[in-house]
């Protein structure tokens, strides 16, 4: 899976000692973790760990054992199920002290904090200001379904019985808002199904609306779907750049200095702008070329 990873279209691997991998085998999962960040191949990718959370006996252990041994060829410690800031607080000094005792630059490897429980999403403010290191807040759906109690056993879908609506989009809505207000990152968690590649784009479509910048793929199969789902359509992308030219004419002094101005059977303004410029970026960022230009009005 380590060698795969370098081949597949993703802006993030992240490897795991958590719970992908069994009690006896995390001190082998770090050496081959360790290996595989030195062997290098993920160019172009943020390369992350997941450690194991605070309430177990590795978490201290994974993080040196994975900062001391490749340090310089690391992105960022996801640390799972955090509950509260003071989590957050206490990777952030374990990671100075190592990057002050290794020579690495202080504050360049970054936390992503992975919400899994009630008590997680209802300090998820904090969490996300907790320190300049958190770059990510990621919704954990299979430990949050069971820390509330759901029921059901399928990750990531609507619970027999909630027949309205979507169960999750407090949860989805609540990450999104912290995210937002402290400008980091939200990425939606896994889908287990890993063969339903239909039922991965029913649910990452879900977050995608929302605004969320991503999600997890488990698989392979799933990458293409995941790429498309949080990709701009080609028309949208066009008819955001559409209007970011056309609002810099009608607001120069050539266009008439207006501050709204209609684009085809569309009024654009300022709020019109902001809007366009979130779908250009993440057109650009899916490596989107236009199709159509803006033409200036005779």
């Amino acid at each position: 899976m380590l060698d795969k990873a370098r081949t597949l279209p993703v802006d993030q691997v992240f490897m795991d000692i958590e719970d992908a991998v069994a009690p006896l085998a995390k001190p082998q999962a770090r050496k081959n973790i360790v290996n595989a960040l030195n062997e290098g191949g993920y160019d172009g990718k943020i390369r992350s760990v997941r450690v194991n959370d605070w309430t177990t006996q590795w978490t201290y252990a994974d993080v040196i054992e994975v900062v001391e041994g490749a340090g310089p060829n690391l992105d960022a410690i996801m640390l799972p199920k955090v509950q509260t800031a003071d989590q957050i607080i206490a990777l952030d000094l374990l990671l100075t002290q190592l990057e002050k005792s290794n020579g690495l630059e202080v504050g360049r490897i970054g936390i992503e904090a992975q919400i899994e429980n009630a008590l997680g999403l209802i300090n998820v403010d904090a969490i996300a200001q907790a320190s300049p290191r958190v770059e990510t807040i990621i919704f954990g759906p299979a430990d949050f379904m069971a820390s509330i109690n759901m029921k059901s056993l399928v990750v990531g879908e609507n619970p027999p019985g909630y027949d309205t609506g979507d169960a999750y989009h407090y949860i989805l809505m609540r990450i999104l808002m912290a995210a937002r207000a402290y400008n980091k990152q939200a990425i939606d968690g896994p889908y287990l199904q890993i063969k339903d590649v239909e039922g991965f784009r029913r649910v990452a479509a879900r977050s995608a609306a929302l605004g969320f910048d991503g999600k997890w793929a488990l698989h392979p199969g799933q990458v293409d779907a995941a790429n498309e789902i949080y990709s701009p359509d080609q028309s949208d992308y066009d008819h955001a750049e559409m209007i970011l030219d056309a609002y810099e004419y009608f607001t120069s002094a050539s266009g008439g200095a207006k501050g709204a101005a209609m684009l085809g059977d569309e009024m654009i303004d300022e709020a019109s702008r902001k809007m366009a410029l979130v779908m250009a970026a993440k057109g650009r960022a899916a490596g989107l070329t236009r199709t159509q230009q803006f033409t200036v009005p005779e």
